[in-house]
């Protein structure tokens, strides 16, 4: 891009014109820069270059969020030990913003900058909260001085804004351009300059001063695509920025560019390849997730939301990301459905919650709206489908209700802790649970009734535990899921109540009663006083949300499979944490709960590897010695014979210095997994033997393992799961074999290869 207005004191320019590679060049001086990326050297992943994408003319970079970022080496030109001084400065950018950064500690992420606000020197062009965006300077006399985009010109997402910034010193003045028009001004004293920051380099799309979060993460980067930076050391003029904003449009068609969607969108294509990343699972394309949540099925198909930091992977700005399935095992990636807003509903993060319909049959969404200068600072509120409106059978775009519909009352729940409705509608009305504690006590539900589904009515605790009794339970539980479990052989009509307990002294896992609904007050009488267990892995099956399908009658439970891993790695892999698979729970005949994965999965098999009856343990490994994968399903029942132990090792080394044991321990009635030997890199954190009690009542061994890289999910005899994760530092970590402390009949054994949903 070149035009008379863009040459006349130009000093930088980047044109991201390579449309390929690690480097760009800045054309004025002809320096090639660096552009740093994660995967520019990646350990667990093909490494590969930073992304390009069309741009206004020519290419243009993708910044991710969390790593993209170019350093400029400026030369320091020290007067007399004083900074220089500028008379005049004025940049020019295209930029698409595929998401904003929150603003923590009142800073910007930067599109371009070289500043030290602390000395007041430099410049900074950047984005603030929901798309605001500020030019600020440091003039020589120290003042530091910011001009801001007015209300309204906020920079939208997934679309080309061109932005100019101009500081006038001769006459003592700032200006903000969109789009070629001015759209604000600002006076500093006549004769003013401007003091370059030497001490510093100038940075592209990350700020020269950001914070750090978990001391790994530079928060305040840019997210999206730039193309056409340039930097004058005049002052551009209305005509000039007008000239070139025209330029641009002249080259398509007389309109400003447009984004295409996949062109913008978190790419998930680099994270295939990652060894350690589940391909059958459901998970983000990239970056972070919590909890999976708000199940629905409408038109044909599956919907489940998850918690998304969509700017890098980790926790931060909670957004709802989105997926859609027909089978509830391939799963399509939708863009975010609910984003924090500049709004005075949930302008700090859109929190968990769950999905129901309305009085005509369409889908809605409550959620916990995040809203830090309200006390307390979470409330319940509701969005809608644009489905009748518009025909969107996917259900991307969702309308906020303007207010919160259901905000905590002194005296309802542990106070500032109010969160993740749980809503389900009936013949008589639309029913919540929402997650708190009470004051004093323990955790609990709270239980709300409306009966048009806009204004509701408080009832009380749903259920509440003795928290003496239960500590592990906590001081306050989240996400309250309450799903039918039909009659029982002696004619009553049972549910189920799932939390998850956090807080002081909790055990941060997923609990359930089986019990009775007492419709009347809007409460639950359990059967049992102390809760169970769904998973007895150690805090990698969380985050619990459920529903009923209306397609099949089954109730199915989503929980997020925890990734256990360090900050450090989750920044090098670019991604954290996927769901676990579907989980389908059911009253059994015995009164328990039986807990086992969805038949739909039975899709994703390939070719099938072994099939074996009656064999010994020796046998047995004899024929499991040629398969090998991180990839399988694996359906496996075993006798006990003269073994007090009896499980299978996965993820074997052929020298046994890498592997994870699962087993069954008939002393201890306990379903296991051993970690010590599961990892040998010296970052990863998985290690130690975790499990819990299953009572097989005589059965035999009945194992249904699914392997997918570094997820590990065991569903033993119909009673209980074993989520773990396992992340071996060895390629070759891909063996299986049987293994006991006696003698054992293997009174069946199959393995398929399982195929990828992406």
């Amino acid at each position: 891009m070149s035009s008379s207005a863009g040459d006349r004191g130009l000093t930088m320019h980047w044109a991201f014109d390579e449309g390929a590679g690690a480097s760009a060049l800045e054309r004025v001086t002809q320096t090639v820069d660096e552009i740093h990326y994660v995967f520019n050297n990646a350990e667990f992943t093909d490494p590969c270059t930073p992304p390009w994408r069309p741009g206004v003319t020519g290419s243009s970079l993708l910044f991710d969020g969390y790593s993209t970022y170019i350093t400029h080496s400026v030369h320091k030109d020290k007067h007399n030990g004083e900074p220089e001084l500028l008379a005049a400065l004025s940049i020019g950018v295209w930029v698409a913003p595929r998401t904003y950064e929150w603003g923590h500690e009142g800073k910007l992420a930067a599109i371009v900058n070289r500043h030290n606000k602390d000395t007041g020197q430099g410049y900074m062009l950047g984005m603030f909260r929901h798309g605001s965006w500020s030019f600020q300077i440091g003039l020589a006399d120290g003042e530091w001085t910011e001009i801001w985009s007015p209300d309204g010109c906020e920079l939208p997402k997934n679309e080309w804004s061109y932005v100019n910034a101009v500081f006038n010193g001769d006459e003592g003045e700032l200006r903000l351009y969109l789009n070629g028009s001015e759209i604000a001004s600002a006076v500093v004293p006549a004769g003013s300059r401007l003091a370059e920051a030497d001490d510093t380099d100038l940075l592209i799309g990350r700020n020269n001063h950001s914070s750090k979060l978990a001391e790994v993460f530079s928060l305040h980067m840019f997210s999206g695509l730039m193309d056409e930076l340039k930097l004058y050391s005049h002052t551009l003029s209305n005509e000039e920025v007008a000239s070139s904003y025209q330029e641009v449009l002249a080259a398509h068609g007389g309109v400003r560019p447009q984004v295409a969607y996949d062109d913008i969108k978190l790419d998930r294509t680099p994270l295939l390849a990652d060894r350690h990343r589940p391909q059958y699972h459901v998970s983000p394309p990239a970056h972070w997730m919590n909890e999976p949540h708000a199940p629905v099925y409408f038109d044909g198909k599956y919907h489940l939301f998850y918690q998304h930091n969509p700017q890098g992977p980790y926790f931060h700005h909670i957004h709802w990301g989105h997926w859609v399935s027909e089978d509830l095992v391939h799963w399509r990636d939708l863009p975010v459905a609910l984003a924090p807003e500049k709004d005075e509903l949930a302008p700090d993060g859109i929190w968990s919650g769950s999905a129901t319909y309305d009085a005509d049959g369409l889908p809605v969404l409550f959620f916990t709206a995040g809203n830090d200068s309200a006390s307390p600072n979470q409330s319940v509120a509701l969005a809608r489908s644009t489905y009748s409106a518009d025909g969107d059978s996917d259900l991307v775009k969702w309308i906020k209700h303007p207010e919160p519909l259901i905000v905590q009352q002194q005296g309802m729940g542990a106070f500032g802790d109010f969160r993740d409705p749980f809503v389900w509608k009936d013949e008589d009305g639309w029913y919540a649970l929402v997650g708190s504690g009470m004051e004093g006590g323990g955790g609990a539900a709270l239980a709300f009734a409306s009966a048009d589904m806009l204004n509701w009515t408080y009832k009380g605790a749903f259920f509440e535990a003795d928290i003496q009794k239960f500590p592990y339970l906590g001081p306050i539980w989240e996400l309250p899921v309450f799903l039918p479990l039909g009659i029982d052989k002696q004619g009553v009509s049972k549910h189920l109540l799932l939390v998850s307990p956090v807080g002081a002294g909790a055990d941060v896992e997923v609990f359930y009663w089986i019990g009775q609904l007492d419709k009347h007050n809007l409460s639950f009488i359990p059967d049992q006083e102390e809760p169970e267990l769904m998973d007895v892995g150690d805090f990698h099956f969380t985050g619990p949300s459920g529903m009923v399908d209306p397609k099949t009658g089954r109730n199915i439970v989503f929980t997020i499979a925890q990734g256990d891993r360090t900050s450090v790695l989750e920044y090098q892999s670019g991604w954290a944490h996927n769901g676990g698979l579907p989980v389908s729970v059911y009253l059994r005949e015995d009164g328990r709960l039986g807990i086992g994965p969805i038949h739909e999965l039975q899709s994703l098999r390939g070719e099938k590897r072994l099939s074996l009856h009656d064999k010994s343990l020796t046998e047995t490994n004899d024929l499991l010695k040629d398969i090998q994968g991180d990839m399988l399903e694996i359906q496996l029942e075993m006798e006990q014979g003269s073994a007090a132990q009896l499980g299978i090792k996965v993820r074997c080394t052929t020298d046994g210095d890498e592997e994870t044991l699962l087993y069954y321990d008939w002393k201890e009635s306990a379903l296991l997994a051993d970690r010590t030997k599961t990892s040998q890199h010296p970052e990863e954190k998985c290690s130690g033997i975790q499990g819990g009690k299953l009572d097989l009542c005589g059965e035999n061994l009945k194992l249904h393992i699914y392997l997918d890289r570094s997820m590990v999910e065991a569903y033993a005899n119909g009673l209980k799961s074993l989520t773990t994760r396992v992340y071996p530092g060895r390629k070759d970590a891909l063996g299986l074999k049987l293994w006991g402390d006696g003698e054992s009949l293997v009174k069946s054994m199959e393995i398929w290869d399982m195929k990828s949903i992406w």
